[in-house]
């Protein structure tokens, strides 16, 4: 597994090991990267159920100002502060339970990665606790998904906007109500 592109492009990073983690592929990166663009300086990014922290590491590779990552799982925390040290990253880093931390924080994101274990209730359990102050008015929620599974179209403020298919893993990208595009 490695750093896709920007800064770090190229450099290996770590999975927890086990099969409680299903890091998102280069290529499923990739493409997720391509439809949002670059992030510029001010962006910045929360990575729930982060794994390894890919999702937020390569984010702030290609130039997101600032990253949090959350998990629950100790395994999965330890690696993605290895992660961020072997870059050089300083990402805050958070073990919670996704839902409890959304919970309780007053922060605001432009770039909300979830990407819950599949075969679990865990995204309408996020949705659930996303408040429209954890999202910057042009901000988008990208839902990383097995391919079959059908998500809500969106909660009291957000849309889904675009669902993508790579195998058997889908991104789908929400926007508050207002937004246009993906």
């Amino acid at each position: 597994m490695r750093i896709v592109a920007g800064i770090w492009g190229g450099r290996p990073i770590r999975a927890p090991g086990g099969g409680q983690t299903r890091p998102t592929s280069e290529k499923v990166r990739e493409a997720i990267f391509a439809i949002l663009g670059p992030p510029g300086p001010q962006t910045r990014v929360l990575d729930l159920y982060c794994g390894s922290g890919a999702l937020g590491l390569e984010a702030l590779s290609r130039g997101a100002g600032a990253a949090t990552l959350v998990d629950r799982a100790p395994a999965a925390i330890s690696v993605a502060r290895a992660n961020a040290a072997l870059l050089g990253a300083r990402p805050e880093v958070v073990i919670a339970d996704v839902a409890s931390f959304l919970l309780k924080s007053q922060a605001c994101w432009e770039w909300i990665f979830l990407d819950p274990p599949y075969r679990t209730d865990d995204v309408a359990r996020a949705f659930a606790a996303l408040r429209p102050g954890h999202l910057a008015p042009a901000g988008v929620v990208i839902v990383e998904h097995e391919s079959r599974q059908q998500l809500p179209e969106g909660n009291a403020f957000l849309v889904k906007k675009d669902t993508r298919r790579y195998g058997d893993t889908a991104i789908s990208f929400f926007r508050p109500h207002a937004m246009g595009a993906p």
